[in-house]
């Protein structure tokens, strides 16, 4: 296994375990809100108003839009380092 798939493995490793606590959490402090909700229901948000009033909500819901889209930045980048060496 070359560099970039040692480090592609485990920062994938570390952000399925970051995003995974932080849907945990955002879960759980949504189920505060609406007691009923799903974690499927997380994934529309703004179907639920008093959730999208919730400011501690959105700034949580916003930290987990950030931990996936730098999740998917490294694998693209880290990606292009795997095929590269591999030519």
């Amino acid at each position: 296994m070359s560099v970039a798939e040692d480090t592609l493995a485990a920062l994938d490793r570390l952000f399925t375990q970051m995003i995974a606590q932080q849907e945990s959490k955002l879960l759980r402090m949504a189920r505060e809100v609406v007691p009923d909700l799903t974690s499927e229901d997380l994934r529309n948000p703004h179907d639920f108003p008093a959730l999208v009033r919730d400011p501690e909500f959105n700034y949580e819901d916003g930290q987990l839009a950030g931990l996936r889209a730098a999740h998917m930045a490294a694998r693209a980048e880290l990606q292009g380092h795997v095929e590269s060496s591999s030519r």
